[in-house]
């Protein structure tokens, strides 16, 4: 998936248009830090405090 948007952005130079909009990547980065943080909150839901 890297490669993908690695090889997406370097075609960006070529056209002077973005191949996929800021918003589309802002948004899956978004989407996979609050994923990232329920799990977390998920995890430690049930473990007793220090």
């Amino acid at each position: 998936m890297l490669s993908t948007v690695i090889t997406l952005a370097t075609e960006t130079a070529e056209h002077g248009e973005p191949a996929l909009h800021p918003y589309v990547i802002g948004g899956g980065t978004l989407a996979l830090l609050l994923a990232l943080l329920v799990a977390l909150i998920a995890f430690g839901g049930g473990r007793e405090h220090s």
